[in-house]
């Protein structure tokens, strides 16, 4: 059988820019086509903006890799136009559980309350989900979108101008050259652009490795996150199970620090590992092995010049908390509407520097959860181990110990508290949850959901309030008729009445009881970085 990550998608085809006399410029140039760099590609694609997708492979990723896709991951794909394929896909789960020993000392709820379109989690292999997004991309050239995927066009050079990128790309058929206004590298956590740039990592590797194992079995565990800290099968370390699509389950077995990787990625070693935990008459296959070790680490600055890191090749953070693929999609997400508006004209350059100061704000939210989570996971110290046990002990019986509980804090979306581009919350009594640099949060709205009528443009939401008319800013006007419990309780709390100014990526840049067309003009310009003072 022939499985979709051995297919090419994307395979290599000669383009006009190898035969040119001198190296062809394109707006946007972007480097990776993981889920990154095209999700990078279908939303400026989507905007009108010419962007080309290099990538020195053909198909999707080989193994499951990333699996557990968040909620705002999910919201963002709706705005991408591929979310309900990969929901359609995926593995639906809110509920997780945790072990200690051979008893379960607790569970919990990651979306308790109602009023949501999407799920607090999905689990879908990353070639699945790569697969719809190339399908999404194939559909918007169809539909006159100027984006251009090539297949084995590999970056050996670049060279940062003041004005443009110039790189030099290998291919079957030979080297060319090309260049690029603006360059996203979104090449992964051995990011060749980083070393070419010269650029490295500041941060930590902590001294442990885990197992990743995914196998194909039939079994009859539910659609829940385990965790299980000094289980009987792994005594002294901790394991995590997740269920897939298609019967293929991801199994994560802590190792240690001092072993012989090769050795331990053998079948004939990982097998045993696994009957131990799953039991001697459970038949499975092996689909994938791989060893990570832990780290948590980033890049100085994500925006040099013309080029923009995302995604890996930005930050990485240890997989327990799914906040790697989930931060790289909001990385995009916040860099693509900026990077439309200066090559538009319409915000100036210095708009970008806000997504240094907002991702980089939101990588260290990252690595300040990740790095606790693998410090509770695997203590190093007797004394921090007798905290932890004495902590799991308590959460079974006492309520009050469950928070201290870090089996891995699992993806959340970064609220830009002091982003630049916000203007001072205004809104008394308005809730905590919708201030000013957060994310806007879901809710029903008549027959859909209010994030399905936020558009591309800023969006001026009006509850219970008049709308003034702003240039560029499209008016969401609800009558107190239209204003549902979960929508007051979400966006208005104890406030009569209120008005919003959403950016295009759905986080909220401004909120006022009311206000006239000056004042939303203000923080419009604000918002697109013409007034950051």
């Amino acid at each position: 059988m022939t499985r979709i990550f051995e297919t090419p998608l994307y395979p290599y085809e000669p383009s006009a820019d190898q035969q040119a006399d001198s190296p062809v410029r394109h707006p946007v140039v972007v480097i990776g086509a993981g889920p990154v760099g095209l999700a990078a590609a279908i939303d400026l694609g989507r905007k009108g903006v010419p962007v080309v997708v290099l990538d020195e492979n053909d198909k999707v990723s080989h193994g499951s890799r990333a699996i557990c896709f968040a909620k705002r991951t999910l919201e963002i794909a709706d705005r991408l136009g591929v979310g309900d394929p990969l929901v359609d896909k995926g593995v639906q789960w809110n509920l997780g559980k945790v072990f200690f020993g051979d008893r379960k000392v607790y569970e919990f709820n990651l979306l308790p309350e109602q009023g949501h379109r999407r799920p607090a989690f999905i689990n879908l292999q990353q070639y699945h989900l790569e697969h719809d997004m190339v399908k999404r991309v194939r559909d918007l050239q169809d539909e006159g979108a100027p984006i251009t995927l090539r297949g084995r066009n590999r970056v050996t050079a670049l060279a940062a101008q003041d004005d443009h990128v110039a790189l030099s790309v290998d291919t079957p058929d030979g080297p060319y050259r090309l260049e690029a206004d603006w360059l996203i590298a979104a090449d992964g956590a051995g990011s060749p652009c980083r070393d070419m740039l010269g650029q490295g990592f500041t941060g930590r590797v902590f001294e442990d490795n885990f197992l990743i194992a995914d196998v194909i079995m039939q079994a009859d565990f539910p659609t829940e996150r385990w965790f299980w800290f000094d289980p009987p099968f792994n005594p002294g370390q901790s394991a995590l199970l997740h269920k897939q699509p298609d019967g293929v389950w991801r199994i994560d077995l802590q190792l240690g620090w001092d072993i012989d990787k090769e050795e331990e990625k053998k079948p004939e070693n990982v097998v045993p590992r696994l009957k131990a935990m799953l039991g001697e008459d459970v038949d499975f296959d092996l689909e994938w092995i791989s060893i990570y070790t832990f780290q948590c680490r980033r890049m100085e600055k994500f925006r040099h010049g013309r080029v923009i890191f995302a995604g890996d090749a930005a930050h990485q953070v240890s997989p327990f908390g799914a906040r790697g693929a989930n931060s790289g999609f909001q990385d995009t997400d916040n860099l693509c509407w900026k990077l439309a508006r200066v090559i538009a004209g319409t915000a100036p350059e210095s708009l970008l520097d806000s997504y240094d100061a907002e991702r980089i704000q939101a990588a260290d939210e990252n690595i300040l959860n990740s790095t606790r989570s693998t410090d509770f996971i695997t203590p190093k110290s007797r004394v921090s181990r007798m905290f932890r046990d004495a902590v799991l002990d308590l959460s079974e019986n006492h309520a009050f110990a469950r928070p201290l509980v870090n089996s891995g804090r699992l993806s959340v979306p970064c609220v830009h508290d002091g982003s630049p581009l916000n203007t001072p919350d205004a809104l008394p009594g308005g809730p905590q949850r919708s201030r000013p640099g957060s994310p806007c949060p879901d809710a029903p709205l008549g027959r859909g959901y209010l994030l399905d009528q936020l558009g591309e443009a800023f969006t001026l939401l009006a509850l219970g309030t008049t709308a003034p008319e702003v240039a560029g800013v499209t008016p969401l006007a609800l009558g107190r008729e239209d204003i549902t419990e979960d929508l007051r309780d979400r966006y208005l709390g104890q406030a009569a009445g209120a008005l919003y100014l959403i950016r295009p990526d759905q986080h909220v840049a401004a909120r006022w009881p009311a206000a006239d067309a000056a004042t939303v003009q203000a923080a419009v310009t604000r918002a697109t970085g013409q007034e950051t003072t």
